[in-house]
């Protein structure tokens, strides 16, 4: 179904856009996410790129929109969409198309073509800038339509000796507003979070010995969708006993076993947001002593830094307090051997922690943002959005470990938010202690 109007914020988005390059007399260029094909007449589902969803809120293949300053009327710049054209036909098959019209008038264009005139309209339209911002080496059919404008631009100037206009990444502006969620951003991220609580929950209740690691992940795809996502914010890892020692574990196809453990990492998008939870518990009843020993050691960690997220504080600190807790009870539990401090400076952490503490949260699962500022690490402040996320994982071949401790995975991942005083846990919906979890089957 076509919108009739969209919400001011995306118009506010490239107006702050704008606003920081303006200095620059910079053009920004963002090509729409292209349909991939399965099949030979038959698509992966469509997702829109995240910049260009996040500037437009349109949602629709083959287009492009292009930010130019110095627009006419007063106005600081100007949005051009380039779009589909209407096809009574296609649309038949496929569903209604805003084409130019609908650009202008639901998606507040200043002007707007079809896609197939980007080509010849983008040396006009960069004809009084001085730098464009366009992310390159992603598509090399788009990489030579905007290559070519440039170089027309070049021509265009004569024997000015001027070169080509210099090319940036729009991520990094982008990333410095992507970063700080807005009140709109969060309500929706929100949202996400309770879904995403809501279906691990339920997993955890349905989770029992003979089930195929498949069920459980069709199981919460239906929960998301059932409860408003529109999709997976990532492909879901449901990894059973000495799986979840693979840290990006995807095939989800063995049957699972008593006395093993699930490892979970799924989560809903909604909106465009996405949430981001694991979860680790029985697939039977209890956990044994030894998976106990393991996980109360991982979550120990996870509350501590948790603990430590607040303003000024960095997610560096915090990634390196986990490896400190993590390593002193490896030690502790005679699987590691030497001092702290050497075992973490020396990577040998990385034999049981091979990942980090977190990452940006938003419209990407990995989301964009520096996490380092002029060479230190990038202080948290108000609006940030990240997950904290330590494991503990001994790998099945690892014959320097005891041999009831190998093919244990963990991991307890949460969504945050870090307000003026501290931090929101967005995903507490989730049990987490071996009490609750235990207590649910």
């Amino acid at each position: 179904m076509l919108l009739s109007s969209l919400p001011g914020f995306f118009k506010t988005r490239r107006d702050t856009l704008m606003k920081k390059t303006e200095s620059e007399g910079a053009a920004f260029i963002f090509p729409a996410a292209r349909e991939v094909l399965r099949n030979p007449d038959v698509a992966f589902p469509f997702r829109q790129e995240s910049n260009f969803f996040y500037l437009t809120g349109f949602e629709e293949p083959e287009a492009w929109v292009v930010l130019v300053p110095g627009a006419s009327k007063g106005a600081a710049y100007k949005t051009i969409l380039f779009v589909r054209r209407r096809d009574p036909v296609m649309e038949i098959w496929e569903g209604e198309r805003y084409g130019t019209e609908g650009a202008l008038k639901i998606f507040g264009a200043d002007e707007a073509f079809l896609h197939d005139e980007f080509a010849k309209k983008l040396p006009e339209l960069l004809k009084n800038v001085e730098k464009v911002y366009y992310r390159t080496n992603l598509d090399e059919a788009e990489d030579r339509i905007v290559m070519g404008a440039l170089e027309a631009h070049r021509r265009s100037m004569g024997r000015s000796g001027r070169p080509l206009l210099t090319v940036a990444d729009p991520n990094t502006v982008l990333a410095s507003m992507r970063i700080f969620k807005s009140k709109e951003e969060v309500e929706a991220m929100k949202r996400a979070c309770e879904i995403t609580a809501a279906a691990h929950k339920a997993a955890m209740k349905e989770t029992r010995p003979g089930m195929n690691e498949f069920e459980i992940e069709a199981f919460i795809d239906y929960q998301f969708r059932k409860s408003g996502a529109q999709r997976v914010g990532y492909g879901s890892i449901i990894a059973g006993g000495k799986n979840a020692c693979c840290l990006h574990y995807r095939a989800n196809n063995e049957t699972m076993r008593d006395g093993d453990l699930l490892l979970v990492d799924a989560g809903a998008e909604f909106n465009y947001y996405t949430s981001d939870i694991t979860r680790t518990y029985p697939i039977g009843k209890k956990f044994s002593k030894t998976q106990a020993t393991i996980y109360d050691l991982v979550l120990k960690a996870q509350l501590e830094c948790i603990a430590m997220a607040k303003p000024g504080a960095t997610q560096a600190a915090i990634h390196r307090h986990a490896s400190e807790v993590l390593v002193e009870g490896a030690l502790s539990l005679g699987l590691m051997k030497g001092k702290t401090d050497e075992l973490i400076t020396s990577g040998a952490v990385k034999r049981f922690y091979p990942h980090g503490t977190g990452h940006y949260l938003g419209m990407d699962v990995h989301d964009i943002g520096l996490y380092q500022v002029n060479g230190e690490p990038r202080k948290l402040e108000a609006g940030m959005m990240f997950t904290i996320e330590p494991g503990f994982y001994i790998q099945p071949n690892d014959m320097d470990a005891p041999a009831e401790y190998r093919g244990i995975g963990i991991r307890i991942e949460d969504d945050i938010l870090i307000t003026a005083n501290g931090c929101d846990v967005m995903t507490a919906g989730v049990p987490k202690s071996r009490e609750e979890i235990e207590a649910l089957k």
